[in-house]
């Protein structure tokens, strides 16, 4: 080989830092990347045959894809997925099926185990198309774009030896993602690495004996700050520490979009680490391990960025700790605007938080934006004429203008005693975190009536719900009646991934689903019927939403309004559906129904609405 060879292979085979590996030699490096003309046309043609096959292109179509490669040169790939709009999964399955293998698509949750490239250069892998992905005990998997492609063999042998190779075949754009990701978790640190010096150090090498790792070791607190980086990367509200009985591994779970995925697992010796760690952290107890502990964490991502994290740990069985940590990445309030009410609850809504009294709620399960809310609302009413005074487990959003306070109920400052306080405050507004006990409801509903808007939470399932819940806490019926401005209950639905949810016709059996699911006496209010030009959108799934159709969440509202009508049903104890009919017929807009018309609006599907809201 000639000098130029030579230094064009060193150049491909220097690994980053500055050292040239031996895996790869220059001889094969200089090869070719690409197959001949014939092969690369054959290759195709049986490719755009096996689409047709399967209904995802026709034979035209099939034809003029041919065409447009044989006549311009175009990539198939990009010409399929860019022009023709193929599915990723429908593209992938033919690969997996024209090359006998499975085919992986990028996700951006993986975690790559980057110590397995260690002795490779990026670019080396950029131009060869190929990239190792994880490795599982003598196992290693290897994204290939062609794996039919044998000059690359002896390179991916050579460097892994002794090791089975088990193929997987992805998409050249995606392999690019893939690359990315890798620099992305080599920079902060893998965490295939960390575990790698774990169970460097775990196991002794003169007797082979495990030896005790601590929650001061290097490797656990970089492995507790990483998980909270890629938490974040990553957009998790929740990270779930999940330790099992000696001998099974601590699972690690993140909660995006409101749905639990298995992130990573970390082996059962650390697990007493991992959860001491995250409680040193959060200033708890690390000696206590039989009752709950609380905490908060304050976590600094970046030199302007800092984030704060819940923490909250559960006794389980095998004398284990279950840790949750709730990131709490909202520093500032949203505005009302921002919330997506429909246009009259908005107005609705907006006009009780200007009351100068009464009691206005905001109900919902754990995780629906109540907190943030309320935060909108006294946003809309913070200014320099009122006093605004709030009662929070924990502080999760501030304002300026606001005077927060954060309860403690282990020393007696409860809810209920925070209440006590603002009254001799002179407050104009108040803001209880939860209504959790009568007490504390009996002294906000007696603030509302003295002159004072109060603002509070509940843990209910709908807004007239609500009514029974605090009727049977023991509320006086009147009282409440007479205090009562509003109660708002909410949901988070899924929602469709604005750049892959597809249009359909939907026949007249699911539309007449729908208009029963509404209610056939309010579908006037819709205004839509069954015509050729109704089209809902469906989920399809794309690299931006990981295949599952789904980004992000919006919120459904439900607003009842402290009407006369209303107040003489509270007064009289009416039952539950009693006052539902009476709600409806003055105009309140169900969970069930803002989410039906959101389906109408593009937004998302009626299984999404279903598994969210109630009739």
């Amino acid at each position: 080989m000639n000098d130029e060879g030579e230094a064009k292979g060193k150049e491909l085979m220097e690994s980053p830092s500055g050292k040239i590996s031996e895996v790869v030699s220059p001889e094969i490096v200089q090869r070719p990347l690409r197959k001949s003309s014939s092969a690369r046309m054959d290759r195709e043609r049986r490719l755009l045959a096996l689409l047709e096959t399967r209904g995802v292109l026709s034979r035209d179509e099939a034809e003029a894809a041919l065409e447009a490669i044989q006549a311009e040169g175009v990539d198939l790939e990009a010409l399929l997925l860019d022009t023709h709009h193929v599915a990723k999964s429908d593209f992938g399955a033919v690969l997996s099926e024209y090359y006998s293998c499975p085919f992986l698509a990028y996700d951006e949750r993986a975690v790559l185990e980057v110590a397995l490239l260690k002795n490779l250069r990026i670019e080396y892998l950029r131009k060869s198309a190929w990239v190792p992905i994880k490795r599982q005990g003598t196992v290693v998997e290897i994204l290939r774009t062609d794996p039919q492609d044998l000059d690359k063999d002896p390179d991916i042998r050579r460097a892994f030896p002794r090791l089975t190779i088990r193929v997987v075949v992805g998409l050249r754009r995606d392999l690019e993602k893939w690359l990315l990701l890798a620099t992305e978790q080599s920079a902060r640190g893998a965490i295939a690495d960390i575990l790698g010096e774990l169970v460097h150090e775990v196991w002794s090498e003169t007797d082979g004996t495990a030896q005790q790792i601590t929650e001061h070791d290097s490797a656990i607190v970089r492995l507790a700050n990483q998980l909270i980086a890629e938490a974040d990367r990553l957009g998790a509200s929740d990270i779930h520490i999940e330790p099992y009985s000696t001998g099974r591994d601590t699972v690690v779970r993140f909660r995006v979009d409101g749905i639990c995925f298995p992130y990573m697992k970390i082996p059962s010796g650390y697990r007493r680490a991992v959860v001491s760690r995250i409680k040193i952290m959060a200033n708890l107890d690390i000696a206590e391990r039989r009752k709950p502990q609380d905490g908060k964490i304050r976590y600094r991502l970046a030199k302007d960025r800092d984030l704060e994290l819940r923490v909250a740990t559960l006794p389980t069985a095998g004398e284990n700790e279950d840790v949750t940590l709730r990131l709490l990445t909202a520093k500032t309030p949203m505005p009302l605007e921002a919330m997506e009410f429909m246009p009259g609850v908005l107005q609705c809504v907006k006009e009780l938080a200007e009351c100068p009294q009464g009691i206005l709620l905001c109900v919902g399960p754990t995780g629906s934006g109540k907190t943030t809310t309320l935060h909108a609302l006294l946003k809309q009413v913070n200014t320099d004429a009122r006093k605004i005074v709030t009662a929070e487990d924990p502080i999760e959003l501030t304002q300026e203008g606001l005077r927060q306070v954060q309860v403690h109920p282990k020393i007696g400052f409860t809810f209920a005693a925070a209440m006590r306080a603002f009254l001799r405050a002179d407050p104009d507004v108040i803001m209880i975190g939860e209504m959790r006990d009568k007490e504390t409801a009996d002294i906000a509903i007696e603030a509302s009536l003295t002159g004072h808007l109060v603002m509070s939470t509940l843990h209910t399932n709908s807004a007239v719900e609500t009514v029974t819940r605090l009727l049977d806490m023991g509320c006086d019926a009147f009282n409440f009646a007479d205090a009562m401005l509003g109660v708002l209950a909410q949901r988070l639905c899924k929602r469709l991934c604005v750049h892959c949810k597809e249009p359909y016709h939907p026949d007249r059996q699911e539309f007449s689903d729908l208009v029963q699911a509404y209610g056939v006496a309010d579908w006037d209010r819709v205004g839509v019927t069954h015509s050729p030009e109704l089209y809902l959108y469906r989920a399809r799934g794309c690299e931006r939403c990981n295949q599952s159709g789904f980004k992000g969440r919006m919120a459904l509202h439900e607003l009842l309004v402290g009407s006369d009508e209303v107040k003489r049903c509270i007064q009289s104890r009416a039952r539950t559906a009693e006052m539902a009919t009476v709600a409806r017929r003055e105009g309140m807009v169900t969970l069930l129904q803002h989410g039906i018309q959101k389906i109408f609006e593009g937004a998302t599907t009626y299984r999404q609405v279903r598994a969210v809201a109630v009739k």
